[in-house]
């Protein structure tokens, strides 16, 4: 009784209940889409998602009961381990529909740059902490160069987003640890202007002749058929195309539960991973669009409450990144679902199937327990 009775303290303590009752939400929400993006069948799918949702759910347990000291401690062992898987990948790598992302350890298949999403703020977060009331401008490049060391090797593979999302959340390190806001001014004028000339120089830089610096001919054509996806309304723009229909279609209030043609009569491709806020949007309309930003804006707010109250700028620094990159998540992938953004492959945290994707989150979700947990246990 007594060990029965310390393990549910254990969990009591550990668990953010705010966070953890958004959590709560997100998840019954992403079951219930799943079940009707499955054709209202509980097959494999559905399943899976509970059996993903429940080693999440474990994963952002173990980790909150971590204290953010002894996380401080892995940053460095779990960078160079990322980095190295990366390289390994890139020598050894598997191969699947053009790319080369996963890498083969005899019992099953990893994807090392997912780890990065965690293990890159980790250490940026460390170093900052190590620097901490003495950051120079050289530290913020060497910091610049830790995050574009396996930005860049994840570009290689090519998974441009997973790329974006590792250097998001690094990103957002450097600039809470202290990056001036004048300093980006430049940059953000300079990517108005470059895509302003995109847009005005689209049929010239469309050309099948012209090649675009640093970009695949895949990654360039996803871009030119988002300025016009009727350019190739049986390819490339066919996801954009019929994932508007279905978020249009759905209207004010939506087709009703599992009454969403675009997704049952599968028009809509990937619609239990990638799209599948598209069969939420047919489903339940622009109110219940609504309600789920709402409801992600709660879990972002709750993060970053977490983030200012941490005690240490280790934990300040690392679950404010992580908070951010789980923003980006949400905001690349609704942003390519209504045609916003082009299509980069970011499933929608706590929604879309996917095993891996949903580790990580769960972990990033640990990290800001343990850090509110500790935060307790020092008061």
């Amino acid at each position: 009784m007594k060990r029965l009775t310390a393990l549910l303290r254990h969990v009591i303590t550990a668990l953010d209940w705010p966070l953890m009752f958004i959590l709560m939400l997100c998840a019954a929400l992403g079951l219930t889409v799943m079940y009707s993006a499955a054709s209202g069948t509980a097959d494999g799918h559905f399943f899976g998602q509970a059996r993903n949702f429940l080693v999440a759910l474990a994963a952002m347990w173990i980790v909150a009961l971590i204290p953010p000291n002894r996380l401080m401690r892995l940053a460095v062992p779990a960078y160079v381990m990322g980095i190295a898987l990366l390289v390994a990948v890139h020598f050894g790598g598997v191969t699947s529909k053009g790319a080369t992302r996963w890498l083969n350890v005899g019992f099953t298949r990893i994807q090392p740059s997912e780890m990065m999403k965690i293990a890159a703020p980790l250490m940026l977060a460390w170093y900052f902490h190590r620097h901490e009331g003495a950051v120079r401008v050289r530290d913020f490049l060497a910091a610049g160069l830790l995050l574009a060391l396996p930005c860049g090797l994840i570009m290689m593979q090519p998974d441009l987003g997973t790329a974006l999302l590792v250097f998001g959340a690094g990103f957002f390190v450097i600039y809470f640890a202290g990056l001036s806001f004048k300093l980006l001014i430049p940059v953000v004028l300079a990517c108005a202007i470059g895509i302003g000339a995109v847009v005005y120089n689209e049929n010239a830089l469309c050309s099948p002749n012209v090649a675009w610096p640093g970009l695949h001919d895949y990654q360039k054509h996803r871009i030119c058929t988002l300025l016009d996806p009727n350019t190739d309304p049986l390819g490339k723009g066919f996801h954009t195309i019929q994932s508007m229909i279905a978020v249009g279609s759905g209207g004010l209030y939506g087709k009703g539960y599992m009454k969403g043609t675009q997704s049952h009569l599968d028009f809509i491709p990937e619609h239990t991973t990638d799209f599948i806020y598209a069969v939420y949007s047919e489903e339940f309309g622009l109110y219940g669009g609504v309600a789920i930003l709402v409801l992600y804006s709660l879990l972002i707010a709750r993060g970053l409450t977490i983030a200012v109250g941490a005690a240490t700028q280790f934990g300040r620094l690392l679950a404010g990144s992580l908070t951010m990159m789980i923003f980006l998540y949400v905001f690349v992938n609704i942003g390519m679902v209504t045609g916003i953004l082009p299509v980069v492959g970011v499933p929608l945290p706590f929604m879309s199937y996917g095993g891996t994707a949903l580790f990580t989150m769960g972990v990033a979700c640990g990290i800001l327990m343990s850090v509110r947990r500790y935060k307790i246990v020092n008061a």
